[in-house]
């Protein structure tokens, strides 16, 4: 099965388009236009003409997560395109916040689109055959929460805010002719146990690569070095990073990956057949 991968939106313009703090990416899986995300705005319309791309022709669209960098494109990509479902995990919703100092910022999509587009909003739980080769992998791993305390991330319910669990993230996992390639927008809850949670979904299959960001702007060289290192050690044959990963991280992780590593930038592609 043909695969193709490109990335529509990211912080790192390129060749005349674009970029800004967000991703799309565009998986183009056999016979299946897949959209992953839709970024901070309505960028990811201009650099898919620019790239001959047609989002009328986007069979699926996937949210990874329900962040305003992810999702603020979605009621434009409702807009131009009229026949694909956007799938959610079910504890996706607009009550996404972030804590600086003693206030707590609105980090959320777009608070009424899922109430004005409820009839192409498709909730999903636990693991989700989306089409052929294709899958949505939600988390399994205990204790995220501790993960949304450190980063000061917060979902609100009425009038409460708790330490988010990124039960609203989920991975589009591709079965390609080379394996299995994850994508996962920003790795809230850990490179390592995604990679892991798709390890033990699909009965230790070979997994080829991880493509996405992995939050780790913020972390340590040292953090950085061993997520890195157990990167290494878990088999995969290629990395490809960029948005919340940014250019220091990179660097870092270079220096322990060597080849198997790469920064994406608008309108790269990849290959995974």
């Amino acid at each position: 099965m043909e695969t193709k991968l490109t990335v529509i939106v990211d912080n790192t313009p390129y060749n005349g388009m674009s970029g800004e703090w967000g991703l799309c990416i565009l998986a183009q899986h056999g016979n299946n236009n897949i959209l992953v995300d839709t970024g901070s705005s309505a960028l990811f319309l201009e650099n898919m003409k620019k790239l001959g791309l047609a989002v009328e022709d986007v069979d699926y669209a996937v949210l990874s997560h329900a962040h305003y960098d992810h999702g603020n494109g979605m009621p434009y990509f409702f807009s131009e395109n009229h026949k694909a479902r956007f799938y959610l995990q079910e504890a996706a919703a607009p009550n996404c916040y972030a804590k600086k100092f003693i206030f707590r910022k609105y980090i959320g999509i777009p608070k009424n689109v899922i109430k004005d587009h409820s009839d192409r909003i498709e909730y999903v739980s636990g693991d989700y055959k989306l089409c052929e080769g294709a899958y949505l992998i939600s988390h399994k791993t205990p204790g995220l929460d501790m993960i949304g305390r450190r980063e000061l991330m917060y979902v609100r319910s009425g009038h409460r805010y708790r330490p988010d669990d990124f039960a609203h993230e989920q991975s589009l996992v591709l079965d390609t002719d080379k394996g299995l390639v994850i994508i996962n927008s920003c790795s809230h809850a850990g490179v390592i146990n995604i990679i892991n949670e798709v390890r033990t979904a699909f009965d230790d299959r070979h997994i080829y690569g991880y493509i996405g960001g992995m939050h780790l702007f913020n972390k340590s060289e040292e953090e950085i070095r061993s997520v890195a290192r157990s990167i290494g050690e878990s088999g995969l044959d290629y990395i490809c990073t960029g948005h919340c990963t940014k250019e220091r991280a990179f660097a870092v992780m270079k220096e322990e990956l060597g080849d198997k590593i790469e920064q994406f930038h608008v309108g790269m592609t990849i290959s995974a057949t």
